[in-house]
C-alpha cells in the first residue's frame, strides 16, 4: 500500500472585492449585521468576461503544479470539485485537460457541495494508495455570485458566498508524510434544508421556468435553513474531526493547524472553543474571502502554509460540512 501527500498547492480569487458595504447599497443590510452573523467583511465576486470557473480553476492549478516539482506530462489523472460549472454538461474536469495540454487522462467531476474538495482529495489518495496512479491534480473552484438572489429578499444567503478556486497535486509519497486517512459521510434526509431546487429534471425544468416567467420564483436560488444548518455542522464538524483523530490515535493536543470549511466564523469558532484550540491552531480567511463552497479549504489550506503556518511534520486536519448532508475530515502529516 502507497501513501499520498500533497506536494504543492495553489489559490486564485477575483480582483474584484465586494466589501460588506458594497452589499449595503443594493439590499437591506449592513457590515454590523453581516459581521455579527457570519463573521465576513468582504468577499471577492468575478467580473463577466474575465474569470469562469474553468478559467479560475487553471490559474490555481498551474500554480500547484509549479510547487509540486511535478511536470505536467507526469499528470496522470484530474479530480475537479464544483457546484458551479460553466456547463451544465460536461463537467469542467475535461475542460482543465484541455486547458492545461495534459495528455488524454481521466477526469472526474465531484459534486459534493462544501465537502467536495475532501471528497475529491479522498479520491485522490485511494487511487494513490493502491498504486493506480502517481500524480493526481485535485481541483476546487465556485462561481457562486452569478447565482445569488442579490436583493433583500435574499440578503441571508447572498452575503455569505464568494467565488475563487484552490489545487494541490497529490503525489505518492515515500517518506513518512502525507493523507494517513479520510471520513466521508452523508445524510441526504436534510437535502432541501440546503439547496438549490431548480432546475432539475425531478421537479421544474429550465423549460417550465421559461414558460412560467416568474419574477417570484425563488427556486433557482440557494435556499438555506441557516439556524437548522448551524446545529447540525456543529455536532457533524466535531464528530468527523474525532473521527479521524481516534482512527489514527491521536489526540485533540496534537493537531498543530485545523483548517475547517469557511462556511460561517461562528461555526469555526464554537468549534475552536468546543476543542480548546488556539488561535494559532486554526485557519481561518472567511473574512476575506466569504464561503467559497468547495474551493474554501483549498483556498484556505494554501494561505496558511504561503504564511508558514503549516510546517514539515506538522499533524493537519481538514474538516467540512456541507449540502446534503454532507461532511468530511482529512488526517494529513505534513
Amino acid at each position: 500500500m502507497y501513501q499520498s501527500k500533497i506536494s504543492g498547492l495553489g489559490f486564485y480569487v477575483p480582483d474584484n472585492v465586494v466589501t460588506n458595504e458594497d452589499l449595503s447599497k443594493i439590499m437591506d443590510t449592513n457590515d454590523e449585521w453581516i459581521q455579527e452573523r457570519t463573521g465576513i467583511q468582504q468577499r471577492r465576486h468575478i467580473v463577466r468576461g474575465q474569470d469562469t470557473t474553468l478559467s479560475m480553476g487553471v490559474k490555481a492549478a498551474n500554480i500547484a503544479i509549479e510547487r509540486s516539482g511535478v511536470v505536467k506530462d507526469d499528470i496522470d489523472f484530474i479530480v475537479f470539485a464544483t457546484i458551479s460549472p460553466d456547463y451544465y454538461f460536461p463537467g469542467p474536469g475535461v475542460e482543465l485537460q484541455k486547458e492545461l495540454g495534459l495528455k488524454t487522462v481521466g477526469a472526474l467531476d465531484v459534486r459534493n457541495q462544501c465537502s467536495g474538495f475532501v471528497y475529491a482529495l479522498s479520491v485522490a489518495d485511494q487511487f494513490i494508495k493502491t498504486g493506480m496512479y502517481k500524480n493526481i491534480l485535485v481541483v476546487a473552484s465556485e462561481v457562486q455570485s452569478l447565482g445569488l438572489d442579490m436583493t433583500t429578499r435574499g440578503r441571508a444567503v447572498s452575503v455569505i458566498f464568494g467565488d475563487g478556486a484552490g489545487a494541490v497535486v497529490v503525489t505518492r509519497s515515500d517518506d513518512g508524510s502525507g493523507i494517513l486517512s479520510t471520513h466521508l459521510h452523508s445524510e441526504g434526509e436534510h437535502a432541501k434544508e440546503l439547496a438549490v431546487l431548480a432546475p432539475g429534471m425531478g421537479g421544474r425544468w429550465v423549460t417550465d421556468i421559461i414558460a412560467e416567467n416568474n419574477p417570484e420564483d425563488e427556486s433557482y436560488f440557494p435556499y438555506m435553513n441557516g439556524q437548522f444548518v448551524f446545529k447540525h455542522a456543529v455536532v457533524r464538524f466535531s464528530e468527523v474531526i474525532m473521527e479521524g483523530l481516534q482512527a489514527n490515535n491521536l489526540q485533540v493536543s496534537d493537531i498543530d493547524m485545523l483548517i475547517p470549511h469557511q462556511a460561517n466564523l461562528r461555526i469555526s469558532q464554537f468549534i475552536q472553543k468546543k476543542f480548546g484550540l488556539n488561535d494559532d491552531q486554526v485557519f481561518n480567511n472567511i473574512q476575506k474571502y466569504g464561503n467559497t463552497t468547495a474551493a474554501s479549504i483549498p483556498i484556505a489550506l494554501t494561505e496558511a502554509w504561503e504564511e508558514g503556518k503549516i510546517k514539515k511534520g506538522d499533524t493537519v486536519v481538514l474538516a467540512a460540512f456541507g449540502s446534503g448532508f454532507t461532511w468530511a475530515s482529512a488526517i494529513i502529516k505534513w
